[in-house]
C-alpha cells in the first residue's frame, strides 16, 4: 500500500520544522502568514506572552485567494503595525513556499514600511 501524505500534513510538518527557529520577541514579533481556500490571515505575533498584537484577513477588504487580494493584506498589515509602532518583524511563512502570492504578500508588507 502506497502512503499517501496530503499537502497540508506536509506544509505543517515544514511549518513545525521552521518555529523550531523562527520566535517572535516583544522587540521583532513574528509575522504569520496563514492561506485558506478562500482568504489569508496574517497576524503579527509577540511568542513571549503569547499575544497577538495586529491581524489581518482578507475578508476585510476583498473576497478570493489571488495576486491582488495578497498584496492589499501586505500593504494593510504593513500600515496596522507601523500605526501600532511595530517596525521589524521575523516573517513566518507557515511551510508555505516563498512564492507566487506569499511572496507578494511579504513585499507588499515591505513596501508598507515594514522591515524584515
Amino acid at each position: 500500500m502506497i502512503n499517501k501524505t496530503s499537502r497540508n500534513k506536509l506544509r505543517r510538518k515544514r511549518h513545525l520544522r521552521v518555529r523550531r527557529k523562527v520566535q517572535g520577541t516583544e522587540e521583532r514579533p513574528r509575522l504569520s502568514v496563514y492561506r485558506s481556500n478562500t482568504q489569508y490571515i496574517v497576524q503579527i505575533i509577540d511568542d513571549s506572552k503569547e499575544h497577538t498584537l495586529v491581524q489581518a484577513r482578507s475578508s476585510e477588504i476583498k473576497q478570493g485567494v489571488n495576486k491582488e487580494t495578497a498584496e492589499a493584506v501586505g500593504k494593510l498589515i504593513g500600515e496596522r503595525a507601523l500605526a501600532n509602532g511595530i517596525e521589524t518583524v521575523v516573517f513566518d511563512r507557515s511551510g508555505y513556499l516563498y512564492h507566487g502570492n506569499i511572496k507578494a504578500l511579504a513585499e507588499a508588507a515591505r513596501a508598507a514600511g515594514l522591515k524584515f
